[in-house]
């Protein structure tokens, strides 16, 4: 292949060429890009001043098209700010109307919006809306956890929530049917100690339910646990043609674990144990076996000793 060999004065006019092309082009870039233009970006839905006396539900979808005017710089990095993609509608005029026409809220809106570009027009326009009779209530709070303790840590107590109940509003057909409302997941791993955190409420499905507060403080109680075992007498159960019956023996021993700060003043009190006679009755058991029916949360069985007692039957 043939090697052009340039001079130094060629070599010089030709850098002065690419230069000036680049220098050009990048020239017709900006001032191109400094241009005007009409371009279309979807955007989502915020609804504010939501009407207190009735409940609605969007008949379209959250997601509307939005015709904006910017120059093409703002066009070219549109894809970047969709964090900025939201436009909030004033629903005020629902307490009299069953819709909503967007395009005459477009000063407020432009007025709201971080960037400089205008919006020029929404599709669709109007918003229509479904009214049905509102209904408000309170639901205990139910907490969604995934928690993993230390070894020889554990929760030694009942978890507290607060508040306890929360607030919903909505349809009536849909806010009858709650009876509680969950938590986000709160994960937690290698816990030693107490737990005092906040955890956000779970978002209502429904854009017409609306729940207060949206968070809640979250309070699990974390000690290190030891066994304890104590003797248990067993109470029969499930005699319904009140036979005179005898177990042997008439105590079980229950080992257990159970927090540190906890371990003096757990005794028998806390406990029952319970053997039923009704498995002799009907299917024949010549031994029952023993179920510990009644503990505190914050202890965990380990072991009944013996695991099942004998019984004499005398009718």
């Amino acid at each position: 292949m043939a090697i052009v060999k340039l001079s130094a004065t060629e070599r010089r006019r030709a850098s002065a060429f690419f230069t000036c092309l680049i220098l050009a082009l990048c020239a017709w870039i900006a001032i191109t890009l400094s241009n005007s233009y009409d371009y279309q970006v979807k955007e989502v839905l915020v609804f504010k001043n939501s009407p207190q006396k009735r409940a609605f539900h969007p008949l379209q979808s959250d997601t509307v098209t939005a015709t904006v005017k910017g120059n093409g710089w703002q066009m070219l990095f549109s894809k970047m700010n969709e964090q900025n993609r939201i436009i909030k509608v004033d629903l005020s005029k629902l307490d009299s109307e069953a819709y909503v026409v967007v395009s005459t809220q477009l000063n407020a809106i432009n007025a709201e919006k971080a960037v400089d570009n205008e919006i020029i027009a929404i599709a669709p326009d109007t918003l229509y809306f479904d009214f049905t009779n509102r209904s408000d209530r309170k639901v205990p709070v139910q907490l969604v956890k995934s928690v993993n303790y230390q070894q020889q840590f554990t929760q030694s107590g009942n978890i507290v929530i607060k508040p306890a109940y929360v607030r919903i509003i909505g349809p009536s057909n849909v806010i009858d049917k709650i009876k509680f409302w969950r938590t986000d997941q709160l994960t937690l791993k290698n816990i030693n100690e107490d737990v005092n955190t906040e955890v956000n409420l779970q978002a209502p499905d429904e854009g017409n339910v609306s729940i207060y507060p949206k968070t809640v403080q979250v309070s699990i109680p974390v000690d290190e646990f030891t066994e304890k075992t104590i003797e248990l007498p067993v109470k029969l159960v499930g005699n319904v043609d009140f036979y005179n019956v005898k177990v042997f023996p008439q105590k079980v021993k229950v080992t257990f674990t159970t927090s540190l700060n906890r371990y003096a003043d757990i005794d028998e009190e806390f406990f029952e144990a319970q053997a039923d006679l009704n498995l002799w009755r009907a299917y024949g058991y010549s031994s029952l076996p023993v179920k510990v029916t009644r503990l505190p949360d914050y202890c965990k069985i380990v072991n009944i000793e013996p695991h099942n007692i004998d019984f004499i039957v005398k009718k």
